[in-house]
């Protein structure tokens, strides 16, 4: 999915989205969502917990790939009812040449919990 560059915004207005790295603890089917999806749980940190995650990534990643994996996420969103499962954080990815999510990731070793900036 491409398109226009968004309207633009002040540093402050994107210092209040909080995006922090989170190690996939969990991964399980999730049969019940209307397009395929993974439920994840995510460990941000002592101050942030574990929390969980619905994601659409099914055509890059196997359950197997994905425990263990570090991950970017919004984690100051409302929690999103989807289905049966009460979504906390939103995962971050961009989309391939189809439209299907590759997620975002770090290519370096940092903790858990820590903020984009």
């Amino acid at each position: 999915m491409t398109g226009p560059v968004a309207e633009q915004i002040t540093f402050d207005d994107f210092m209040k989205v909080d995006v922090r790295v989170g190690r996939i603890v969990t991964a399980e089917p999730f049969p019940e969502a209307r397009k395929p999806a993974f439920k994840l749980t995510i460990d941000f940190g002592p101050d942030i917990g574990v929390k969980k995650s619905s994601a659409q990534i099914t055509r890059h990643y196997t359950l197997d790939q994905l425990v263990g994996r570090k991950v970017a996420a919004v984690v100051n969103f409302p929690p999103r009812q989807i289905g049966p499962v009460r979504s906390e954080v939103l995962t971050l990815g961009f989309p391939d040449a189809d439209g299907e999510v590759v997620l975002v990731g770090v290519d370096r070793e940092v903790p858990v919990g820590g903020r984009l900036f």
